[in-house]
């Protein structure tokens, strides 16, 4: 500064302080001062596409960049910003949009929904994050956010969403653990659709399922839809798939049918980590190489590198997947009924029982096998009339309908006791209800406005959805008491084997002091138990002389068990 600096120091570099200073150019020796006209400083961001594309000196050169694919920024601090100056220069200078996508995403807050600041000690720097949650699980969280939402993020909501990725490693792991044992090469499998079991085909018709609307999602920037379809898929692909088809990994012989699952199971994580490579990067890189790259000396070295999932019309199958889902209501239903009467699932019982329409049954009656199993049931019936496994008892909801027509509450409610053989129809098909006909004029109630109990009838207990009613046999005789004391030992065993670092392989001898009802309950399942447990040997007198003892109790009654590692032939 030449002049001017005295009056400046100490003052912050605006006016008027700042236009007291002018400065000497060091080679010219030209004096300059601050111009007064300055444009908004977001304008230099909103002529990029101009300014730096070469916009009047070689137009097929810009043309070639604009307009811009995607441009994405936070939508409350950018849209009277950047967003704008874009649009207003393009509109001037073109009279088109300079960008063919604008992506505005709201803001990220902690998890109670304040905004992150240091002084309130709440903010989360990345760095951090990334080294508690990982890079990955932030990446999760941020995806499945629908954009014009804020985002509450911390480790409470990180611990939750892990949840899905440690699901999706497992199933992995599941399948790397076995293979291995049975020397599966994915190379040489050459496995027929028809070779598949349903369940195999299912699976299939499941992930091109999921394929095709990843790559919907993708193009039309909707993740957040997608990663609520891939939740659902983990689940069903580790808690349904895999685990009703434990037993063909588990079986000694290596038959078609067990090259058909590891070959199933195979191909559809191959196809889920490149569906998830763009969102999960080191997740699915990680599984890719050990899975794919690693096996097979032509395949991409990356994941990153390989062809984005496409729909294969030759794997869809709309009746089998229609056919599966009413299979995993009706299962969700029983889970549902038996949380309701507090039976845990370990509990066999004797029947399950539904009341649905003749597409339905024929649809339950093909799956029976799979939904006994599943539900730990001996048997299954049909109802049929709904009334013979549920009844309902409709009450007002007097909050809502209080706030509605406070003064006319009273009436309203009388009717309802008065009619409610009549409204229970119309509630259950959550109709609309216009008290006219009751002549109470302008006053009309919908669903919300009751509570609607539900009943079983008997010994059932019962979980309702679409359209049909699925009812669960509470009666526990001897027999199942016993057989359920057994599996709660199974787990017990199960449990002790892995502690003890037994190859899931290896076989075992057992050894167990216990009161008579679980020593009477295992003496009438002893064959079902020693397939379940790998058991060779089972010695009822001592524990002694076992590797691994375990100090048990089931339904109130003590145990001890012991195990050992099989050493005959």
């Amino acid at each position: 500064a030449i002049e001017g600096w005295d009056e400046f120091v100490g003052h912050t570099p605006h006016r008027p302080w700042i236009d007291k200073v002018k400065i000497k150019h060091p080679k010219s020796g030209l004096v300059g001062k601050r111009v007064k006209d300055v444009g908004n400083p977001w304008l230099d961001a909103g002529i990029v596409p101009f300014s730096t594309l070469q916009y009047n000196t070689d137009k097929n050169y810009w043309n070639e960049w604009f307009p811009a694919d995607f441009v994405v920024e936070c939508f409350p601090g950018q849209f009277r910003n950047w967003f704008y100056s874009l649009l207003a220069m393009s509109a001037m200078m073109e009279g088109k949009a300079p960008f063919k996508t604008l992506l505005g995403h709201a803001l990220v807050r902690d998890e109670t929904g304040r905004e992150m600041h240091k002084s309130w000690g709440n903010a989360i720097w990345f760095e951090d994050a990334a080294e508690k949650m990982g890079a990955d699980v932030m990446r999760w969280i941020y995806a499945s956010q629908k954009t014009e939402h804020n985002l509450n993020f911390g480790y409470t909501v990180a611990d939750e969403e892990r949840k899905h990725l440690i699901t999706l490693w497992n199933t992995y792991s599941f399948f790397i653990t076995y293979a291995r044992l049975d020397g599966f090469d994915p190379n040489t499998a050459n496995v027929t659709m028809e070779q598949r079991s349903k369940l195999d085909r299912w699976i299939l018709a499941k992930s091109n399922l999921l394929a095709k609307s990843a790559k919907e999602c993708v193009e039309s920037y909707e993740i957040f839809i997608l990663m609520k379809e891939v939740r659902i898929f983990i689940d069903e692909l580790s808690n349904w798939y895999v685990r009703r088809n434990r037993r063909r990994f588990w079986k000694s012989e290596n038959d078609n049918d067990k090259i058909a699952a590891y070959d199933t199971l195979y191909k559809v994580l191959e196809k889920t980590i490149r569906i998830l490579a763009p969102i999960i990067p080191f997740t699915t890189e990680a599984i890719y190489k050990n899975l794919v790259a690693n096996v097979n000396e032509n395949a991409s070295e990356s994941v990153h590198l390989t062809e984005y999932p496409q729909f294969d019309e030759s794997l869809h199958d709309q009746d089998l997947l229609n056919e599966m889902a009413v299979l995993l209501q009706v299962v969700s239903l029983g889970r549902s009924a038996r949380n309701r009467a507090n039976i845990k699932n370990r509990q066999p019982l004797s029947e399950i029982c539904l009341f649905a329409d003749d597409e339905v049954k024929e649809l339950i009656s093909r799956n029976e096998d799979q939904i006994l199993e599943e539900l730990n049931l001996k048997s299954l019936t049909f109802a049929e009339n709904e009334n013979d496994l549920i009844e309902y008892n409709l009450k007002p909801n007097f909050k809502t309908i209080g706030q509605k027509f406070g003064d006319k509450v009273g009436q309203i409610v009388g009717l309802i006791n008065k009619n409610k053989s009549e409204l229970l129809t119309k509630v259950t098909l959550r109709e609309s209800i216009n008290f006219e006909t009751y002549g109470l004029y302008e006053v009309v109630l919908d669903a919300n406005d009751f509570i609607l109990d539900e009943k079983g009838v008997g010994n059932f207990e019962v979980a309702t959805g679409n359209n049909f009613v699925v009812g669960i046999n509470k009666l526990i005789s001897d027999e199942l008491k016993n057989e359920g004391i057994v599996r709660d030992l199974v787990r017990h065993v199960q449990n002790l084997r892995k502690d003890s670092g037994l190859n899931v392989e290896d076989r075992i001898d057992f050894g167990i002091e216990a009161d008579k009802e679980i020593i009477d309950a295992l003496s009438n399942n002893k064959d079902y138990f020693l397939n379940e447990v790998l058991g060779m040997n089972l010695n009822f007198d001592s524990t002694t002389n076992f590797n691994n003892n375990l100090k048990i109790n089931i339904d109130g009654k003590n145990a001890e068990i012991a195990i050992s590692h099989y050493e005959g032939a």
